[in-house]
């Protein structure tokens, strides 16, 4: 049996009954960190009003698909494109580190959409999530990361859209050989750039929320008999072969059914790129509740290259980040919020962005490759710091595993703290309620009623 084949047969014949029970908790939390930075994103992400006005415009405003912290409903793929750019539009959604992707935006996205469409019941719906992670953060694998990133993809919109086609498909209750053609389909429809990196654009957002479209697309056109390509993921102009120079398809389904890639998949404690998260975990080790920036003279920051690539280079770029996405991948402007305040929450980028003492400091940060650091990428994201102050005196930390992964995962009351923080200036005493529900997935009779609460 192929690659493809294997990964259909895996996903649709997926059943809870059959997952370990840390393994659908796991899912549930990850379900559930996602929907609060959803919430939080339809009211502040400065992308949002452009992109619900597009959906109105292309006559999309309407139907069953939900989304969250609206009222309103929307076509199902609309809803998708619509949550999943949501999630991601923080940047403060799951990470993989191995597979370099954000699962859950792409997948959860697909499969509530596709969940309404169906009616499903809730333990279908999580199945769905939890199939799509461990397709997806293998698909990540097999790509080789950085080889992926240097042809100038961007991993969680590209294999994200297999991902949410599985998520989709499971939802939906197709078979192997359907789920097969819905593959087919997504296949020739997976995008996604990093040239937004050039200007802050939205398109990050957008290209995950749209995978998570792709997927809804793909396996409804299977659904109704639509021929797909088959061999999606090995096949000779498959995904694997067209989208990285050395692919390595035994990890697209390396112990499968055996190991499970959902708890791989970390949280974020701030709302920027990972690659970010172990050099800031560093910085608040030695500045404790933040320090004043006249305080400090130098802050330097060692990373694996890619982590230079994306939040570093060229640095007198990042000192300066222009919009929101902008500092999300600036090194220096994370690092200085960081070092003033203790911590990075969402609420900084508009405090902070344009703060002339910010912007100061990150003048003074330096950033470089550390080959300690690239030597245990991609297993791990680490980073080193150190912050040299005004009196002469420094302190150093090495940090090799971010706060949020799962070998240092926050315990279940920082958590809920993270969800409530989004989604009650949103939704109000309601959040409470909902994030019962969300940890209770796979017991509610349909997802509609998440929508619901969330409105």
């Amino acid at each position: 049996m192929g690659v493809t084949a294997t990964v259909c047969e895996f996903a649709s014949s997926l059943n809870l009954k059959n997952v370990p029970r840390p393994v659908v908790e796991r899912a549930c939390l990850l379900v559930t960190d996602s929907v609060g930075i959803a919430i939080r994103g339809r009211r502040e992400a400065e992308s949002t009003p452009a992109l619900l006005a597009a959906v109105q415009r292309m006559g999309l405003g309407h139907g069953g698909g939900g989304v969250f912290a609206d009222a309103k409903g929307y076509a199902f793929p609309a809803a998708a494109l619509i949550n999943g750019t949501l999630i991601h539009s923080l940047d403060f959604d799951d990470t993989h580190i191995a597979a370099t992707v954000h699962p859950s935006a792409p997948i959860l996205a697909a499969a509530l959409a596709a969940g309404q469409m169906a009616g499903a019941h809730g333990a279908d719906v999580l199945a769905g999530v939890i199939a799509g992670y461990e397709v997806v953060c293998r698909l990540g694998r097999a790509l080789k990361p950085a080889d992926h990133y240097d042809r100038g993809f961007h991993p969680t919109a590209t294999a994200g859209a297999f991902g949410a086609t599985v998520s989709a498909g499971r939802a939906l209750g197709l078979d192997a050989q359907q789920l097969e053609m819905a593959l087919g389909i997504c296949l020739s429809q997976a995008a996604g750039s990093m040239q937004f990196l050039v200007n802050s654009a939205w398109t990050k957002r957008f290209q995950v929320g749209n995978a998570a479209m792709v997927g809804v697309i793909a396996a409804s056109l299977a659904a109704e008999g639509f021929i797909g390509a088959a061999h999606a993921i090995e096949g000779d102009c498959g995904f694997l072969k067209s989208y990285t120079p050395d692919p390595d398809p035994d990890l697209a389904i390396h112990a499968l059914h055996e190991h499970w890639e959902t708890l791989e998949i970390g949280v974020k404690p701030y709302p920027s790129c990972r690659f970010s998260h172990a050099a800031i975990d560093g910085v608040i080790d030695i500045v404790g509740t933040g320090v004043a920036e006249s305080d400090i003279a130098q802050i330097t920051i060692g990373l694996p290259r890619k982590g230079m690539d994306l939040t570093a280079l060229p640095q007198d770029f990042r000192r300066k980040p222009q919009g929101v996405v902008g500092g999300q991948f600036s090194m220096h402007f994370t690092a200085a919020v960081a070092a003033q305040t203790g911590n990075l929450a969402w609420d900084d980028y508009a405090r902070y962005l344009d703060e002339p003492n910010t912007l100061a400091l990150a003048e003074r940060i330096d950033v470089s490759e550390d080959p300690e650091m690239e030597a245990i990428y991609p297993e791990r994201m680490g980073g080193r710091v150190t912050v040299q102050f005004r009196d002469g005196s420094h302190q150093s930390r090495c940090v090799e595993i971010p706060r949020g992964e799962p070998e240092n995962f926050p315990k279940d009351a920082v958590h809920r703290a993270k969800f409530l923080s989004l989604a009650e200036p949103v939704i109000g005493d309601a959040a409470s309620e909902l994030h019962q529900q969300l940890m209770s997935l796979d017991q509610q009779e349909s997802v509609d009623a998440l929508f619901a609460a969330a409105a």
